[in-house]
């Protein structure tokens, strides 16, 4: 059985969660390869009793939340072990099982260092800041760029481990005392704080990508689940207004040690219309009313952060965009019934850069920031669309509407999101292909 990968075809919180779970009882892994605490999901899971729990996870893949998945943090992700059993604290005391939880010895660990020196940064570069969470991501990531970062097995060695922390502070010192005039770290300090998690964490860590293509072997279902998204990724998004770490199709190879010819389906998704976190260019960003309901009736806030997402219509040219470099076989919409009550909905079709129509990305980063959205402008409709679970269910329009965006980007509509519960999704084609 192939791997499956879903990834952000956005800037992210397109609801990966919600996908994830939708697929959770059919899968035997579940995989995040990518990022760190700095994204989140949020899933809502119908009771016997008819209510519903939400559940909010920034380290931990959603898949957790499944009775007999196999959830796995892949060498990919950078971990604050910290959060990770907060987190994990947390959903037991929920009555949710974590003893499956399986971490990679490779993936590499935040130290408190990376998370002082990503905040303080940040705060430096004033303007030009690039709106980090500053939860010492990129800083854990440009240690292991330049081969001095500290990994999962390396605190189960104090020797490898002070070692590692000396040949790190040895710099990290001087950045902080003599550049930002700030207090530095003791090696002592930070050996103790990362060997306090070593007893817990050991009956957790194994070589993950070995256990994710033996399941392969075995005919078992493996689900690569992104932090980020397409147009967050360090290599394919708005640089550098992005995450550190490799959040596409790609990325899902390189983050969990499975290879690229196992990789047999690629589904993305989409809001049916477009926010953003942070700084960098959004060519529909709407700052007036219209962005407001869109952020009101989206209930669009950080999961992790807390933070107003800036919020915009659909754009068909970055869902192209992403169809292509990831390989899309099927998109996920979410997210439809925000639109409901809206008299008419535009949806970008293309860009105008100084007079030039641009139907796909603009090659240069200066011509993405001046990117003019060009709309086509399509009906709206009143009906409550939650509880549609067919595609004739949906009012014409909305049907309408789906139908179009699908056309303009590169890729078929297989799911809509109708509403923030599990159930509440129109299946349009089985994403397992039965």
């Amino acid at each position: 059985m192939p791997a499956i990968a879903i990834i952000g075809a956005q800037w992210g919180d397109e609801g990966k969660g919600k996908a994830t779970d939708l697929l959770g009882s059919d899968v035997d892994y579940v995989v995040k390869f990518n990022g760190g605490n700095n994204a989140g999901h949020t899933v809502v899971i119908p009771q016997p009793d008819g209510s519903s729990e939400k559940y909010a996870l920034h380290l931990l893949p959603s898949g957790i939340l499944t009775p007999g998945v196999t959830p796995v943090i892949g060498n990919g992700v950078v971990i604050d072990l910290h959060v990770l059993f907060e987190e994990i604290d947390g959903l037991n005391a929920r009555g949710v099982d974590t003893s499956l939880l399986r971490v990679s010895a490779n993936a590499h660990v935040i130290a408190d260092y990376n998370r002082q020196l990503d905040k303080t940064t940040e705060r430096f570069l004033g303007s030009r800041k690039i709106g980090t969470t500053g939860r010492g991501i990129g800083p854990t990531y440009a240690d292991k760029i330049n081969r001095i970062g500290i990994r999962i097995q390396d605190i189960f060695d104090e020797k490898i481990l002070r070692e590692k922390v000396e040949g790190a502070l040895e710099l990290k010192n001087q950045i902080l005392t003599k550049i930002y005039n700030r207090r530095g770290f003791t090696v002592d300090a930070v050996v103790e704080d990362l060997m306090s998690y070593a007893e817990r964490l050991a009956p957790m860590v194994c070589d993950t990508g070995l256990l994710l293509n033996q399941g392969l072997d075995k005919d078992e279902i493996v689900l690569l689940e992104a932090g980020q998204a397409t147009l967050l990724d360090v290599d394919h998004g708005t640089y550098p207004f992005v995450t550190s770490s490799s959040a596409t199709s790609g990325g899902a190879c390189t983050g969990s040690g499975i290879p690229p010819m196992r990789l047999g389906q690629v589904i993305g998704i989409v809001k049916a219309y477009t926010t953003r976190v942070g700084e960098g260019p959004f060519p529909t960003e709407l700052l007036d009313e219209s962005g407001e309901f869109l952020r009101q009736a989206g209930f669009e806030f950080g999961t992790t952060t807390g933070r107003p997402r800036r919020c915009g219509w659909y754009d068909a040219v970055i869902a192209r965009y992403a169809a292509r470099v990831n390989g899309v076989t099927d998109f996920v919409l979410t997210k439809l019934d925000v639109l409901t009550g809206l008299e008419q909905i535009p949806v970008c079709v293309a860009y105008d850069v100084d007079g030039v129509r641009h139907d796909e990305m603009p090659v240069n980063q200066s011509d993405f920031h001046h990117a003019v959205p060009i709309y086509e402008y399509l009906p709206g409709w009143t009906e409550d669309v939650s509880g549609a679970r067919t595609l004739a269910d949906l009012p014409a329009n909305a049907q309408a509407y789906v139908k179009r965006v699908e056309e303009l980007s590169g890729a078929r509509m297989s799911v809509i999101g109708v509403g923030p519960g599990r159930h509440e999704t129109v299946v349009v084609h089985d994403l397992l292909g039965r």
